[in-house]
């Protein structure tokens, strides 16, 4: 088919006869006939067609002009029931895409498609951008003058997949030559024009997009008398879940849409797309936005019953994970305080029971929120912090090591805190009520090395949520951490099924030290790796410290036991306190030299393991480009979870063996010390804490693995079972 219309159209026809005519009665036949002629070139291709429909190459002029610009597109008349695909083509399909490239009288190559609003098609749970029935995909070219007097050949490459109940890939190429003259409209320049009007037009709003994935529009225009329905259709794949519900909110001047983000959201960047807005009239008008970073969330309590579900899912997930918490090897350390209270609860004293386990919870909840606080406010300030950035400082690991080591003599016997960690001797309710306050404080902050199922995507939606909402999931995750013990102080019948009391509870209480001297032996690995060789003889000469503090306060408590106390035993127990005090203040004044401390996030990733690569995005980047599958594993030396998981499901050999097979390279990042890439990519999979584990096939998105591991996971995801 050379064109779609005849040279001589309808409307031409009288006014070419009359020519005619004159010009055989004039003798002027030989110099009109040229210019009353069809031209010599077709201003579209031959077409292409096949059982899912005709492709063809147009151009909107029969001519070309050197410096004046010009479209050509690709026409695709699609059989009923076939469809192909947009820019983003959704959850599933395939770009189309066109190259033309113009040469002979004029060179020049044609730019990206125009492409026009798509049709959102819906098969089962996956959502698809694309295009049905006829559609034209323009390209832009200005040809810049080759060869004066000589016609341009056009030449086009297209590549598009149409899919039905099936998908076929169809490929084409393309040839037309236009004479050069002045620019005038072809037959097919109508399509240009339909193809043209279809686009989206700039948007009059300001726009911006929340941490959250609230998109918001904002200006003179909106308001809920005019508008219906609305929904956003990103140009990059990979940032929203497709099929998920768009939560419309609109009052005067702002237009909300909740957006469900991916792992693959970029917060921190512009999300450009197109927002589609449907009147009370039902016409609709598509508008081209780039939404910045940094716009307000939709408000919890407001008309949107989707956004109550979607904190309401937040806080579900954090009770959720605060529970499963208690079950993870972080907290095993604090389990001593907690038999001890329930060794309280077990002798009756029922109102001491539930005073005991409200504070408990109270300490918390309180250190939840202070801790959830801190990030938020490190990270506004600039820093890039997440969960469990505390055991990033080897200060602070030193700290923890020093406390726990105390808390081991306590247990021991080699002294008394009396029933609570703040009583130093006393046995007072008040310090007992502070010793379960301070109880709870402990067991949030040693539990921040793990991550339960279920933490992260609670903790990233609580640090990208509005300040109360963040406040919230906090709350519920520390209510699910102390759950258990306050469950067992409001139910008299499960307090009355503990074991009575005997002796059995001084030999638990005195076994009990040596998991707490086990964390003591880990925190000091960690210390080494962050701090090098230097923090060995700071952490072994402050634990002496503890251990002199503790027994010269054992001493003072024995001398007032005998009756002897008085003024030397008051005097041994404020040195022994005193000495206790700069040992455990010793951290924050000891400073690790910055040549002796390891770079890079500490010695895993200084120095991987055979086998394993250290992280770089870099690296990252061209492994993908060569199409290799790669397995991503972010972890830290103070990670319990992280270590369980590698030492049970990453480090056996059938699993090594598995990622040789099917040439998976394993790539590991080490956040045992800050690093600035690990918390980036971190933050780009929507988490604020380790582990995190992804999975890149050789072709296709990362898949994010979940916090707990077993070995048939991995071979699974991998593909090796």
């Amino acid at each position: 088919m050379l064109t779609e219309y005849p040279c001589l159209a309808i409307l031409r026809l009288p006014f070419v006869l009359f020519l005619s005519a004159l010009c055989v009665m004039t003798g002027l036949v030989p110099v009109l006939l040229p210019a009353l002629s069809c031209p010599a070139h077709a201003a579209q291709s031959t077409s292409v067609s096949g059982p899912h429909g005709t492709a063809t190459l147009l151009s909107d002029s029969d001519s070309f002009m050197p410096g004046q610009d010009m479209h050509f597109g690709l026409r695709l008349q699609l059989a009923p029931g076939w469809h192909t695909y947009w820019l983003n083509p959704g959850d599933a399909g395939e770009a189309v895409t066109l190259a033309v490239h113009a040469s002979g009288g004029a060179v020049g190559e044609g730019g990206p498609i125009e492409w026009p609003v798509p049709q959102r098609l819906r098969d089962g749970p996956l959502m698809s951008y694309a295009y049905t029935g006829d559609v034209v995909l323009p390209v832009r070219l200005q040809p810049q003058e080759a060869k004066e007097g000589t016609d341009m050949v056009v030449e086009a490459t297209a590549d598009w997949l149409v899919c039905a109940t099936v998908c076929v890939p169809e490929h084409a190429q393309f040839t037309m030559t236009l004479p050069r003259a002045p620019l005038y409209p072809s037959p097919q320049a109508p399509l240009f024009a339909r193809a043209a009007a279809q686009r989206p037009v700039a948007s009059p709003f300001a726009a911006a997009i929340a941490p959250d994935g609230t998109l918001s529009l904002s200006g003179e225009g909106l308001s809920p008398a005019m508008v219906r329905d609305a929904w956003f259709m990103p140009e990059q794949p990979g940032q929203i879940d497709h099929d998920a519900p768009q939560v419309l909110h609109v009052r005067d001047g702002l237009l909300q849409l909740g957006l469900k983000v991916t792992d693959g959201f970029h917060r921190d960047a512009a999300l450009p797309g197109i927002v589609v807005i449907r009147d009370v009239s039902g016409r609709e008008q598509a508008l081209a936005v780039t939404a910045h970073p940094g716009g307000p969330s939709l408000m919890v309590g407001t008309a949107h019953g989707g956004r109550v579900v979607w904190l309401a899912r937040l806080l579900a997930l954090a009770f959720a994970g605060g529970m499963i918490l208690n079950l993870m090897p972080c907290v095993f350390p604090v389990l001593a305080m907690k038999i001890l209270s329930l060794e309280r609860m077990a002798q009756g004293e029922r109102r001491a029971a539930l005073v005991g386990a409200a504070l408990y919870a109270a300490g918390i909840v309180v250190a939840f929120v202070v801790l959830g606080a801190l990030i938020v406010g490190l990270r506004m300030a600039g820093d890039s912090v997440g969960w469990g950035f505390q055991f990033q400082s080897v200060t602070f690991v030193m700290l923890m090591c020093w406390l726990l080591f105390a808390i081991s003599l306590n247990l021991l016997g080699v002294f008394s805190f009396g029933t609570g960690i703040a009583a130093l001797g006393g046995a007072g309710r008040l310090s007992g009520h502070m010793g379960d306050v301070l109880t709870g404080v402990l067991a949030v902050v040693v539990a921040t090395p793990c991550t339960a199922p279920f933490m992260g995507a609670a903790i990233a939606g609580a640090l990208s949520a509005s300040p109360v909402a963040g406040i919230a999931i906090f709350v519920a995750m520390g209510l699910g951490l102390a759950a258990p013990y306050l469950l067992l102080a409001a139910v008299p019948g499960l307090v009355r099924r503990l074991p009575r009391p005997g002796a059995w509870m001084e030999i638990v209480r005195q076994a009990l030290a040596f998991p707490m001297l086990a964390t003591c032996v880990w925190l000091a690995w960690v210390a080494t790796l962050q701090g090098g060789q230097v923090a060995v003889p700071l952490l072994a000469g402050g634990m002496v410290l503890v251990a002199f503090a503790a027994w010269l306060v054992r001493q003072a408590q024995d001398m007032v036991m005998a009756g002897r106390g008085g003024r030397d035993g008051m005097v041994l127990f404020c040195r022994g306190g005193a000495l206790l005090a700069v040992a455990l203040a010793v951290g924050g004044v000891t400073m690790v030299p910055p040549a002796l401390a390891p770079q890079g996030g500490g010695s895993g990733a200084a120095h991987p393991a055979d086998g394993v690569e250290a992280f770089s995005q870099a690296r990252l980047d061209a492994l993908r480009a060569q199409g290799r599958p790669v397995f991503i594993d972010m972890t830290a030396a103070w990670c319990i979870s992280c270590l369980v998981n590698e030492r049970v499901a990453l480090s056996p050999q059938r699993v090594r063996d598995a990622f040789a097979r099917q040439g998976v390279v394993y790539m590991k990042g080490d956040w045992t010390g800050r690093d600035a890439a690990i918390s980036a990519f971190l933050h780009d999979h929507g988490r604020d804490g380790v582990p995190l584990y992804v999975y890149y096939p050789a072709h296709g998105d990362g898949v994010v693995l979940p916090q707990v591991l077993t070995p048939g996971l991995v071979l699974h995801t991998i593909g090796a079972q």
